[in-house]
Parts: C-alpha cells; sequence; structure tokens
C-alpha cells in the first residue's frame, strides 16, 4: 500500500493542508535559503554549521530556537524513511524555489527510490502574478493537488544541477537557466533570474529589491516605515519576502532616508535612486553571499540582464 509524505514551504500551509485531511503525514521546510551562503551538501553537518552562523549573526537567532524550529524539523523528515511517495508544495516565487531546490537535492540523495510529485501554481494569463498556495480557498488546494507533477530521474537531476549552481562561487552559469528550462518547474526560470538581480547593479551600486524600497518610498509616499513596508511587500514581485528580510534592507540603506515619519528620501538617496552615482563603496561588505557566491564580487547590468565578475 503506497504510504504520502507531504513536503510544505511554511507552517501556515502545514495548517491548512492538515485541515483538508489529505493522506499520509506533513513536514515543513522552514528555512530561507534564498539568503545567506548555502553549501550543496543539504542536511550534512557542515550545511546546518553554516546556516546558524548566518541566521545568528544576520536574524540574531539562537542556537536553540535553530534547533527547535529547524533541525528538529529536518530531523522529523529524516526519520520519514517508509513513505514511497513525497509531495512537494512550493510556491512560485524565489523564497520558496530555492527551498525547493535544495529539499529535492536532498531527496536525490536520501530517498532514491521514492515517487516525487510536486505542487505548484501558475499564471492563468501572460504576465500575471500567479496566486499564492496560501492565497487559495480549500478546493482550489485540492485541484491542483490532483494536477501534481511527477517528477522524473531527469527532472530530479535538473533542480539538483541548478542547486549546484546556485551554491557555486560564481552565479554567472545561472543567465542561462532559462534558455534550457525544465517545463516541469514551470516558476523556476523567472526564480532564477530574480536571483541574479539580486547582486548590486552597474548602475547605482544597490540592487533590485533596495532600488525597488527607494522606488516604492518615492513614488508611493508612505507616512511611516509600517505603511512603506506594507507598500513593499505589496509590490515586491517575484521575491517572496517578508517583513524581516525588508527590515534589514531598511537597516542596509537607512542612510539614504531623510525620515520615516513621513518618509523621504535624502539628497543623496535621491540622487543614487536616479543613477547620479553609486552606494557600492558604501554598502559593501566583503562577507554577503547570495547562494555560494559573494554578493559584492559581482555586478549586474539591468541593460544587458547579464553578470559582471569584478
Amino acid at each position: 500500500m503506497n504510504t504520502q509524505l507531504h513536503i510544505t514551504n511554511g507552517d501556515f500551509l502545514t495548517k491548512r493542508l492538515k485541515s483538508l485531511d489529505l493522506k499520509g503525514d506533513i513536514i515543513t521546510w522552514r528555512e530561507m535559503l534564498c539568503e545567506g551562503k548555502t553549501l550543496t551538501s543539504v542536511g550534512s553537518e557542515s550545511f546546518w554549521k553554516t546556516r546558524f552562523e548566518f541566521l545568528n549573526k544576520t536574524y540574531k537567532i539562537s542556537k536553540s530556537r535553530f534547533i527547535e524550529q529547524t533541525l528538529k524539523e529536518y530531523r522529523s523528515l529524516c526519520s520519514h524513511k517508509q513513505q514511497d511517495q513525497i509531495i512537494l508544495w512550493f510556491d512560485y516565487d524565489l523564497f520558496c524555489q530555492i527551498n525547493m531546490l535544495a529539499v529535492i537535492s536532498w531527496l536525490k540523495t536520501h530517498r532514491r527510490h521514492a515517487e516525487i510529485s510536486l505542487v505548484s501554481t501558475v499564471s492563468l494569463k501572460e504576465g500575471e502574478t500567479p496566486k499564492s498556495l496560501s492565497e487559495m480557498e480549500d478546493h482550489e488546494l485540492l485541484s491542483i493537488y490532483g494536477l501534481r507533477k511527477s517528477l522524473t530521474q531527469d527532472d530530479i537531476e535538473y533542480a539538483d544541477y541548478i542547486w549546484q549552481l546556485y551554491c557555486s562561487n560564481n552565479p554567472i552559469r545561472l543567465e542561462n537557466v532559462g534558455d534550457y528550462q525544465n517545463y516541469q518547474f514551470d516558476n523556476l526560470a523567472n526564480a532564477i533570474a530574480a536571483h541574479l538581480k539580486r547582486f548590486p547593479s552597474i548602475r547605482n551600486g544597490l540592487n533590485d529589491v533596495e532600488n525597488l524600497v527607494l522606488k516604492v518610498a518615492l513614488e508611493q509616499h508612505p507616512d511611516s516605515k509600517k505603511e512603506l513596508l506594507s507598500l513593499i511587500l505589496k509590490n515586491q514581485g517575484i521575491y517572496g519576502f517578508g517583513d524581516t528580510q525588508y527590515e534589514r534592507v531598511l537597516t542596509k540603506i537607512k542612510p539614504l532616508f531623510s525620515s520615516f515619519s513621513p518618509v523621504t528620501l535624502s539628497p543623496d538617496g535621491l540622487g543614487i535612486f536616479k543613477g547620479k552615482t553609486s552606494y557600492y563603496s558604501t554598502i559593501k561588505e566583503n562577507d554577503e553571499y547570495l547562494g555560494g557566491a559573494l554578493k559584492y564580487s559581482f555586478l549586474y547590468n539591468s541593460s544587458t540582464d547579464r553578470i559582471l565578475k569584478l
């Protein structure tokens, strides 16, 4: 008799799926691998050591909290060895797509004989942002569950290959992901394109996310920092970040604001946003990683959608 294991992109979705009374156990993948340094060997001691060091330094995550929230759930995943059907629930955004790649890479090594399938969301219209899993009604979740895609060994190898590239010290090879896209992963090429835009731009030294923050502040005139964060979350497109990530961004570019009540750019901030000068030398950090690459060792050229190695 077939047994099932569901792996979700977050606790909210796990709670939703439990209310649907689906067959099988549910595990939550509690990580944000789109931020900080990553290693290819998902689940290894060095992998978790690297992740804890980043989360502790950047977000003040204590060791006890890391063990309780992340490692405990990972160990639960490790203990589920008998299920022969594994269903992945990961959203279209960058945050979830990178986590999905890591999970598939782990499954490739540790669950070689399991049948793996993917529940995914796609745009109904060209250029339209898909509805996230957490936004769906119960009947919609059940519907896309019924339409889940079985992953072949080639699909699994492909996802693992993209994970290896994401964890490499040079992101340039990721530029061509869209050219040989695997159509089982409808959202991956767009997510990787968004990832590359997180390297500092040639134009002003800020990346796409940081420029988005300035753009929202300048064009929508929020009255407070809280309103600014709310507007950013609504306008962020494919990134899928939360308040925590954008709080960190605001801290980094705080000198570009003269006020947060109301939100106002400083003269320097306005000049940098318009590309009259660069903030690269000020914002540069020598130990900040995106995947396996040092963030400030590369520049993104928005006119060609290409990465330049410094």
